[in-house]
């Protein structure tokens, strides 16, 4: 190892030692003391994103023996990880103060989990990834316990973690019979001997990619691996479930794109098929069942579980254009999501949880402004041009129907229109239904102007889209 190694991997290094630091001041801060905690949580968060930017390499570079890769796609994952876990944490503050919950645990939790992503996004090989997985799982299970009081958020945090067990238990299995076949670990030696050995495409390597898939739907929360999602999306209080819906998406990309597309590439039309059933049974089950719902965490969890069909249908493609709309709709799909549950955050109060659609009504009339922000967020999950959800489906698409599948692109808009009924109820009970609930939106100033920001986001993000696309082309095209 020499010092480009370390400043390559500078940002994880860097990160681990602030979690140190914010972990110990906190055993000395009082409850009383603890947006400390938070401060000291969005300095280390700044310094992350900071060194992330001052040590990007400009060209693809692989380190620690072939373990760690540092290119063009890590950059702008790691770069949206950071950011979004700094929202996340922004607009839980003022929910964890009002609902007695503002511990260190949440931020250090949500920091390790970052890293967790981070190494992920840098993997170059199956251990390093399951090492990035296994740190950002286990940092998900405690964050879902974080009530403890809770039965229901502690009922989930047993479910996510029984069942993440088995998942990793599968990816775990799969690996090792990509290693017995390959005799590699490394995504680069794996395509290599694949590429150079063409007896080795079959049954025992086929067999081993099936449970990989297993494990990334799981990650993903694709069907049939999706038991857990709309669960822990229910059971977990308001704040870990918009960490969980927001950056450990770009994680799963990664997971997928480096896998399948680093490593089995060249295997396209073994993994094609089986990536096209989960993104279509994801497609047609998340938007089927999320019409039945009336809890708007467990709604928008279905709904996430639609749009992963997406992203999957993209990779499924094979295409680099295909690749560049499965980025290009995660960064999207998440800027969206993470407005939605801050939303939610903002209609709750202590004692009180806005997470019935019922609890959205007459909101037009309270606060005109976050309506309008979440009539915006929820036209572009619909779809609906300008906002930049259509963009990120008409790429897809596009791609799609580029690939010579029209039947699939047909299904896909047909699926949205599903989507479109449960997404524009939302909107009808803001502005079409009255209510007598008169309470005040309470939110600190700074968690205002953020979500404004962010609720504006996907229509700005709508009407400029060209260069998001460019470089989602520029970097997987």
């Amino acid at each position: 190892m020499n010092l480009t190694d370390f400043l390559t991997a500078a940002p994880e290094m860097t990160l681990l030692g602030l979690i140190c630091v914010v972990l110990l001041a906190d055993l000395f801060v009082d409850d009383e003391h603890r947006m400390l905690t938070f401060w000291m949580t969005i300095v280390s968060l700044l310094i992350t994103m900071w060194v992330l930017l001052a040590t990007a390499p400009l060209g693809r570079i692989v380190i620690f023996d072939g373990s760690y890769v540092s290119d063009p796609l890590s950059q702008i994952l790691k770069v949206a990880a950071v950011g979004f876990v700094a929202i996340a944490f922004l607009y839980a503050r003022d929910y964890l103060r009002a609902n007695d919950l503002h511990k260190g645990e949440y931020y250090i939790l949500g920091l390790l989990g970052l890293l967790g992503m981070m190494i992920m996004i840098s993997a170059n090989s199956m251990l390093t990834m399951y090492l990035g997985l296994e740190t950002l799982a286990l940092s998900q299970y405690a964050l879902v316990a974080l009530d403890r009081k809770n039965p229901v958020a502690a009922e989930s945090a047993m479910k996510y973690f029984v069942l993440g067990a088995i998942a990793s238990g599968a990816l775990l299995y799969g690996i090792s019979w990509v290693y017995g076949v390959t005799g590699a670990l490394k995504f680069d030696e794996i395509a290599l001997a694949i590429a150079s050995d063409p007896g080795l495409n079959s049954l025992p390597l086929w067999f081993g990619i099936a449970f990989l898939i297993v494990g990334i739907a799981f990650k993903f929360g694709a069907v049939p691996f999706h038991m857990w999602l709309p669960d822990v999306y229910e059971g977990a209080r308001t704040p870990v479930t918009l960490y969980i819906a927001s950056a450990p998406k770009f994680a799963a990309l990664a997971l997928t794109l480096r896998i399948l597309v680093d490593a089995l590439g060249d295997l396209h039309d073994v993994w094609a098929d089986m990536v096209m059933v989960v993104a279509v049974l994801s497609l047609l089950v998340g938007n089927i069942v999320a019409i039945a719902q009336s809890n708007i965490k467990r709604m928008l969890g279905y709904s996430t579980i639609a749009h992963i069909g997406f992203i999957l249908i993209a990779v499924f493609c094979g295409t680099g254009k295909g690749y560049a709309a499965a980025l290009f709709y995660t960064l999207t799909y998440v800027v969206a999501a993470a407005g939605a549950f801050g939303i939610v955050i903002l209609l709750s109060r202590r004692g009180y949880e806005a997470e019935n659609l019922s609890d959205f009504k007459g909101l037009n009339a309270r606060s005109p402004w976050f309506a309008l922000m979440m009539m915006f967020i929820m036209l572009s999950l619909t779809g609906i041009p300008p906002f930049i959800g259509f963009f990120g489906k008409l790429n897809v698409i596009d791609a799609v129907l580029s690939s010579g599948f029209t039947g699939l692109a047909v299904l896909m808009v047909l699926a949205s229109v599903v989507g479109a009924f449960y997404y524009l109820r939302v909107v009808w009970y803001m502005y079409f239904e009255g209510t007598d609930e008169r309470a005040v939106l309470q939110a600190s100033a700074d968690t205002r102007l953020v979500l404004s920001l962010n609720g504006v986001a996907v229509l700005a993000l709508g009407i400029v889209p060209g260069w998001l696309w460019e470089l989602c082309t520029a970097i997987l095209g």
